[in-house]
């Protein structure tokens, strides 16, 4: 077991590729396919944070991720099916907390590639990462307790539900209910 995440893994950003997926660093030619799911409406459904007013706000967010890597407070990658060489989501390690060897996930798909593994199949790539290679110790995930699709996937590869918190979180004038699920490598199905 390690007491430190890896930081050797920040030295050239982490190119990894599964069967169908290649998992790369984002690129500013990834900005209109990611402003499409950052506006989607069924994509947006359960994000609970705002979408995207112009691709200025999608270079933005593009560059916070380039950023929080340089920095290493963050890994985030950009999910290219590879026989149709197109941006279809992402995936990242967009919290890391370093002391406690934890870092939080967050992940999206195009719509026109839900039900089809592609996002299992990204789990089965990068989650062993974040435990192999990065040495998190825990991941955790966050999710809208209406997202059930999210949730099905987290329990499949063995994330246990942590807490329910009851309107911890203001969005748009609302308070909202949030869960707080957790992955320890041993846990994995």
């Amino acid at each position: 077991m390690s007491l430190q995440i890896n930081d050797s893994v920040f030295e050239a950003f982490p190119e990894l590729e599964s069967e169908r997926l290649l998992f790369r660093d984002f690129q500013a030619r990834d900005a209109e396919d990611l402003f499409f799911l950052k506006t989607d409406d069924q994509v947006m459904a359960h994000m609970d944070s705002k979408k995207h007013q112009s691709l200025e706000d999608t270079l933005e967010l593009i560059r916070n991720n380039q950023t929080s890597f340089v920095e290493q407070t963050g890994l985030n990658w950009a999910i290219i099916d590879k026989a149709a060489n197109r941006f279809i989501g992402y995936f990242g390690y967009w919290r890391l907390d370093k002391a406690n060897c934890r870092g939080e996930i967050g992940y999206s798909l195009h719509p026109d590639y839900w039900g089809h593994g592609y996002m299992k199949e990204t789990f089965s790539t990068l989650i062993p990462f974040g435990f192999k290679t990065l040495h998190l110790h825990s991941i955790e995930a966050n999710i809208n307790p209406n997202n059930a699709n999210s949730e099905r996937l987290l329990v499949s590869f063995g994330f246990q539900k942590e807490a329910y918190f009851r309107e911890n979180y203001l969005y748009n004038g609302v308070y909202l209910d949030s869960i707080i699920y957790c992955l320890l490598e041993e846990d994995i199905k």
